[in-house]
């Protein structure tokens, strides 16, 4: 009997040891997880409420039009800036006012009906979010054009109010450097870059809505 005495011991040990440091092991995630979640921001978009609006220039006048935005969300952590989710706009969806020249940036220059999607993918956000209020930061992320990827930063202005959010943005994108068609003619030269004016809303999910 003697001979199990000290194994028995030794795990009677162990046992009294696992009992004790459970109840600390269980508390520390539980601690813990408030402040993460407290952290957490989740934006939606609302298509209906939103709008993407486009400038280009040439040697003429300066073209206006618009595309439809589909869809959207963002998950945006306040502590470390990381954000991910996606913006996604209709390729084919856009109009300048003229038939003829529409279909020419759809068939040429977009090619929408191969590439019926824009997407902006957001990764980190530089600057001060703040819960609350107004907020002018940094979006860094890839925006997916014509079926290539490009890295892009742009100035957001955002506006959260209880459990509703306005965004904003303006800012170039050089379609022609990105691969795509240049639509100059002889006798009409456009801009290499196309202004983009981006409005948002949608609803806001998270310790921000509370």
């Amino acid at each position: 009997m003697r001979l199990f005495r000290r194994p028995l011991k030794s795990v009677l040990y162990l046992c009294v040891g696992a009992l004790v440091a459970l109840p600390g092991m269980i508390a520390l995630p539980q601690h813990a997880a408030p402040q993460t979640i407290d952290n957490q921001l989740v934006v939606s978009v609302d298509p209906s409420q939103s709008a993407i609006h486009w400038s280009l220039g040439s040697s003429l006048h300066t073209v206006h039009g618009t595309f439809a935005l589909k869809k959207g969300s963002m998950q945006l952590d306040l502590a470390t800036g990381k954000a991910s989710g996606e913006i996604v706009a209709d390729a084919t969806s856009g109009k300048s006012g003229n038939d003829g020249r529409d279909r020419k940036m759809h068939k040429d220059v977009l090619e929408s009906g191969r590439f019926s999607e824009v997407i902006f993918r957001p990764d980190r956000i530089t600057g001060k979010l703040d819960k609350q209020g107004e907020s002018t930061v940094q979006m860094h992320g890839i925006l997916v054009l014509h079926g290539s990827e490009h890295e892009l930063t742009v100035p957001v202005q955002a506006n959260i109010a209880g459990d509703h959010w306005t965004g904003s943005s303006k800012f170039s994108v050089p379609f022609v450097e990105w691969g795509l068609k240049n639509p100059s003619t002889w006798l009409l030269k456009v801009e290499h870059s196309v202004m983009i004016d981006l409005e948002l809303k949608g609803a806001v999910q998270g310790p921000a809505a509370q």
